[in-house]
């Protein structure tokens, strides 16, 4: 990933973060100075938005019953808050009005959060009082004394061997798109394909991804350059068949003429700028609802049937992660929840209870019922 490339998302989130911040109080003001060393833009950009919701329900309490506008929120307001508005706050954010209501579809006016939603937002406050109690500024800490909502296992979501077949011969046959999207299938194609081949072939985030400049990729090595999670920079080596399908967008690609200050970028829109983590993900979902109609598939998504087919392998959960970037192997076991289940299916094949079928029953001895 270039600096170039990282130098454009900071301004894009500082820019965002600004905006939000102009709608806090000023007493806001401080925290996210305090933790620009060791943030990145995007989480602070995270906070901001989180902080803000909570402002935005303290207005609706007791506690700013006298002020009028939320910038008038100061210490003293914070300061008076109890485990009690937190709890409120968390059972508020499960359903509460959007910003941008539509009187004409009442689902859509509203916002969920389920239980990671409320574990992330909470989070987020913890962060914030964390930091204004450790300064002075407030000397009660509300949220550390609520607990987070307990998270439960969810059912891990991967393609299996016939639909990554499937999935790949559906790009490069553009069987079952529409009308509107074969217009373009025969220009994105062997682009598409590299991008899926390079997500199920290395197990990459789609930051990594769409952040791969064209001299990150090493053919005499078999190498990609990545900057991982916090900036820093790895390598993945990658094998034959996606070497293939990066050497046949290759060819397509140094023929393109790009839009100014994209001239880097590995993978471009058809308007020949680098393409965005939006656009990835949906041009994986138009693929992957046709290969695989019954499974929401995501890029995240092709990341987990890469580790699983890694783990299925290899056994070493150590090497999944350490491939896949984790940090810390009992993030990686959690991926993984669903390797159990293959094995108890695997075990209810192995056990007979019977050497051969019953014999049939003579209709003489059968039930009258």
């Amino acid at each position: 990933m270039s600096d170039d490339y990282s130098t454009e998302r900071t301004r894009i989130y500082t820019l965002k973060l600004r905006n939000v911040l102009s709608e806090l109080p000023p007493v806001c003001a401080e925290f996210f100075r305090g933790v620009e060393t060791t943030t990145s833009p995007l989480t602070r950009y995270g906070y901001a938005l989180d902080i803000r919701l909570f402002m935005r329900f303290l207005m609706g309490t007791e506690l700013c019953k006298n002020i009028s506008d939320i910038k008038s929120i100061d210490y003293s307001v914070l300061d008076a808050v109890t485990s009690d508005h937190i709890e409120r706050y968390l059972e508020y954010i499960s359903l509460y009005p959007s910003e941008s209501t539509n009187d004409d579809d009442a689902d859509e006016s509203f916002i969920t959060n389920g239980e990671r939603g409320k574990a992330r937002k909470l989070s987020s406050l913890r962060a914030f009082y964390k930091y204004l109690y450790k300064k002075g500024r407030i000397t009660n800490n509300a949220p550390s004394l609520v607990d987070a909502p307990k998270l439960h296992e969810r059912t891990i979501i991967r393609l299996e061997p016939d639909e990554i077949v499937k999935l790949l011969d559906l790009i490069d046959s553009g069987a079952g798109l529409t009308e509107a999207q074969k217009k373009f299938h025969s220009q994105t194609k062997v682009r598409d394909a590299a991008i899926v081949t390079l997500f199920l072939g290395t197990g990459m985030r789609i930051s990594e991804l769409v952040g791969i400049n064209v001299d990150d990729v090493d053919f005499i090595q078999n190498e990609v350059r990545i900057t991982r999670k916090g900036g820093n920079q790895d390598v993945l080596v990658f094998g034959a068949e996606v070497r293939e399908a990066l050497l046949q967008y290759m060819l397509r690609r140094e023929g393109e003429q790009t839009a100014p200050g994209h001239e880097k970028a590995l993978f471009l829109s058809l308007q020949k700028k680098r393409l965005t983590v939006r656009a990835v993900e949906q041009l994986v979902q138009k693929y992957a609802r046709i290969a695989a109609p019954l499974k929401k598939i995501s890029p995240h998504k092709l990341r987990s049937t890469y580790g699983t087919s890694l783990y299925r392998e290899t056994g070493d959960i150590y090497l999944v992660a350490d491939v896949l970037g984790h940090k810390d192997v009992n993030t990686t076991r959690k991926h993984y929840a669903a390797l159990p289940q293959d094995r108890r299916r695997t075990a209810a094949e192995v056990i007979k209870l019977r050497d051969e079928p019953a014999a049939e029953i003579p209709e003489t001895e059968k039930s009258e019922e």
